[in-house]
């Protein structure tokens, strides 16, 4: 039987692939991450996913392989992880009181199968003060977090609303997967216990 493969080293999104199987194993992918030119965006999280899983799963072919990659756009720029304190200060000024976007791609492999999706959520930031903004860095909590915050942690202050799927600004889009793993018949929709 195959087994299923996340292709990550996330904490949060082993916990969340949880919520579909407890029955998975974590790999990280060595896969290097270039972008090709003239690239758009949003495009990025599903092409870097593409990568992930794609280069596991030469490792372990009999098996199903999900990568997952997650971007935060504003105004058409990626604001990755801050490369330091003032780094995180400029990114979460940019936000305050605006809305971004939060992009996540999946890519799942087995064997010759193969399907690639994003996923988009809309987050609206309340103003926020410079207080806000340093109490907020102070907690360490924004520099291994794209967009310098974790909307599941003490980021959560800082959110007026979302549009979309929640788990998808954490990093993987757990609804959406589970109905394309379904659909790949990567899962068995029967329960253990239940009468065939």
């Amino acid at each position: 039987m195959s087994r299923i493969i996340l292709a990550s080293q996330s904490p949060r999104r082993q916990e969340l692939i949880a919520n579909i199987t407890p029955d998975f194993t974590a790999i990280v992918s060595e896969a290097e991450e270039i972008l090709p030119e003239d690239i758009a965006p949003e495009e990025i999280p599903a092409y870097f996913a593409e990568i992930k899983a794609g280069t596991v799963a030469a490792a372990h072919p009999d098996d199903i392989v999900i990568g997952a990659d997650t971007v935060v756009i504003l105004d058409g720029e990626i604001l990755g992880k801050p490369r330091d304190k003032d780094d995180a200060v400029r990114m979460l000024r940019a936000l305050s009181g605006r809305v971004h976007t939060v992009v996540t791609g999946c890519a799942v492999v087995h064997g010759e199968k193969a399907l690639t999706f994003s996923e988009s959520t809309r987050v609206e930031f309340y103003p926020l003060s410079d207080r806000e903004i340093l109490e907020y860095i102070a907690t360490g909590e924004p520099f291994d977090k794209a967009g310098a915050y974790g909307i599941q942690g003490r980021g959560c202050v800082l959110v007026k609303r979302i549009e979309g799927d929640f788990f998808n600004v954490m990093g993987l889009p757990v609804a959406r997967l589970k109905r394309e793993l379904e659909g790949l018949g990567a899962l068995s929709t029967q329960r253990k216990g239940e009468p065939v």
